[in-house]
């Protein structure tokens, strides 16, 4: 789908890019780090005219952030020539942005394995020229990736391209047959591991984000965190455990996210469990937030929200809720807490940023911080003032 920003420009704010103003909060170098085994697959990410916009959402996170692609190049005539990490996050990452499929593939000394089809447009479908263009990789020899609710696998054409070009064809929100499906069983009360739910004002405001910031942080104080991936983009970064939850049928859902946050418990035994949100709680057109709260039953809540998004993504006669109104909703609708905000800083300066923590902190009485131009100790002193018996215990020299 095309960016409407033009139009209406407080519904579709880029995440940084090309609207970002020159004096964007600097993201950590280490998190725009693609560090990834030379021995994973290597992929390019298509993201044409989408790459650091709301709509690129997936491609914005598997640059930043992906353990099971080896991300080559970023595919967008729009950016074609700067760095990814310049775009996205005011540092360079190595990453270059590309014109077209055939500079990427030219510029690799061997054909990438896979091209993932980095965006999630509002309607879940190829547009007709990105369809030529994933059926030309197909013919180059690559495999696809695709998060689309319009499984490629099942189209006709796809199949046969890739049948000849024996490659493969992943949709990765293509869910189990129902049959292999479960319901909610309660089997969560079994779950030792702290559950804290990473929920939001908006769809496409940094849940994710924030959530794999916060699980790496948490693992580098010695607490041991595992990250539920509730959509196509977590998946795709290699989330161990997860689900695309927007496809599975509703009645399925609580249970099916039940399963992986049991399967999680008994694989790793973790300390914590963090689960990405998706949606949010009161917005009219996703139920998944409700599902995501009923199924993990959350110890506890960290709510992300956009302070310059001024309407819903993609519904401009829709106002954003306050973070005090969505709090209220979810501690109302489940028995659980929200222990913190974070902001997606959109179209703010370092010092609007500072601001707004400051008042919310003040008005809300909880921690504010963004995780991704603030020192990730004020993510993890948001949970581990919450739940203290999460720090490690020191260890005594002996005498």
């Amino acid at each position: 789908m095309e960016s409407n920003t033009a139009e209406k420009p407080t519904t579709r704010l880029s995440i940084t890019g090309q609207q970002a103003p020159n004096d964007r909060p600097k993201i950590h170098p280490s998190r725009s780090a693609n560090a990834v085994s030379a021995c994973e697959p290597t992929a390019v990410v298509y993201c044409e005219a989408n790459f650091g916009r709301i709509d690129g959402k997936t491609a914005n996170g598997l640059i930043r952030y992906s353990q099971a692609y080896r991300i080559l190049s970023v595919i967008d005539s729009t950016c074609a020539g700067r760095d990814s990490g310049q775009v996205l996050d005011n540092v360079d990452n190595g990453v270059p942005i590309l014109n077209d499929i055939a500079a990427a593939v030219t510029r690799e000394a061997r054909i990438p394995d896979t091209l993932i089809y980095g965006m999630a447009p509002s309607t879940g479908k190829l547009s007709p020229s990105d369809r030529k263009v994933l059926l030309d990789a197909i013919a180059r020899g690559m495999s696809i990736v695709s998060g689309l609710h319009e499984y490629l696998s099942d189209d006709p054409v796809f199949e046969a391209a890739a049948k000849a070009a024996n490659v493969t064809i992943r949709d990765i929100r293509k869910p189990l047959p129902s049959k292999d499906m479960r319901l909610f069983d309660g089997s969560i009360s079994t779950v030792k591991a702290i559950r804290i739910a990473v929920l939001g004002t908006d769809c496409a405001i940094g849940k994710r984000t924030t959530a794999t910031i916060l699980a790496r942080a948490l693992n580098a104080r010695g607490i041991k965190t595992v990250l539920v991936g509730t959509g196509q983009t977590g998946l795709m970064q290699g989330a161990k455990y997860g689900i695309a939850m927007d496809a599975v049928p509703p009645q399925f859902c609580c249970g099916e996210l039940e399963r992986v946050i049991v399967a999680a418990s008994h694989g790793d035994e973790p300390d914590v469990i963090l689960i990405e949100g998706q949606g949010a709680l009161s917005h009219p057109a996703f139920c998944t937030s409700a599902f995501i709260l009923r199924g993990s039953q959350p110890h506890a809540v960290i709510l992300q929200h956009a302070p310059k998004r001024a309407y819903r993504c993609d519904f401009p006669t829709m106002p954003m809720p306050e973070p005090k109104s969505e709090i209220a909703l979810i501690e109302a609708f489940a028995d659980t807490r929200v222990i913190g905000v974070t902001l997606n800083h959109a179209a703010m300066t370092d010092a609007e940023v500072g601001g707004e923590i400051e008042t919310l902190s003040r008005d809300l009485g909880i921690p504010v911080t963004d995780a991704l131009t603030r020192p990730d100790v004020y993510l993890t002193d948001m949970v581990l003032a919450t739940f203290p018996q999460l720090r490690p215990v020191p260890l005594v020299a002996a005498e």
